[in-house]
């Protein structure tokens, strides 16, 4: 559940679509069967597709129309647990996050669905979404999407949503100059916190760390 949305929300609300079904299925470029968690319809067939510029973690690619993402883990944990969770609740969360700001008409790639496969003592997750055609902010530091880029944390302060991956690299330009937000892995509503803060100070680090224009300042 959520909280409701704020009175000065700025974006228009979606249609909600059909809600994700269970089945089991191959999963294009990864070992196994997967147990999916998937909208109606998505359709998977075909080649792998490598996002070289996804700038996560490795192992992003497009199929199709969808986009696949296998959660890996960050920091000094990768490096003796790289891909395993103890369950796959992690991944639900974040479904029903970013299904809540699709819904909401919040700039975001569609999300598809997720998966996990049982694997040693825990198991492995992916994420689905669908293809948006854009590119990741830093790959031009468009300086015309910093706008924008500030009214979309606006929006989710005023809304209580705390993303703590939210970084520069999660924001993406399309070809017509919009520029949506990606991964809400870990996000939570904090209602009654003050988030722009937090918000700040990550992706004030994020841009220092990457290299961005010092005029680029959120």
């Amino acid at each position: 559940m959520h909280p409701p949305l704020p009175p000065s929300w700025p974006f228009a609300p979606r249609e909600p679509g059909p809600g994700p079904g269970t089945r089991t299925a191959a999963l294009p470029g990864l070992e196994g069967l997967w147990t999916l968690q998937a909208v109606p319809g998505l359709d998977l067939d075909g080649a792998p597709e490598p996002l070289g510029g996804a700038f996560g973690r490795g192992g992003v690619f497009r199929c199709g129309d969808a986009v696949i993402r296998p959660y890996r883990r960050g920091g000094l944990v990768r490096h003796v647990n790289a891909a395993l969770y103890p369950g796959p609740a992690r991944f639900d969360r974040e479904f029903q996050v970013h299904r809540a700001l699709w819904e909401a008409g919040f700039p975001t790639v569609e999300p598809l669905g997720w998966g996990f496969r049982p694997r040693l003592w825990g198991c492995e997750g992916v994420f689905l979404t669908r293809f948006a055609g854009g590119a990741p902010w830093p790959r031009a530091w468009d300086a015309a999407a910093l706008p924008q880029v500030r009214a979309l944390i606006a929006a989710l302060c005023a809304w209580g949503l705390y993303a703590p991956d939210l970084n520069a690299t999660n924001f993406q330009v399309l070809p017509d100059g919009r520029v949506l937000a990606l991964d809400w892995d870990r996000a939570r509503w904090m209602p009654g916190v003050d988030l722009a803060g937090r918000y700040e100070s990550r992706l004030a680090r994020s841009l220092q760390k990457l290299g961005a224009p010092p005029e680029f300042v959120i």
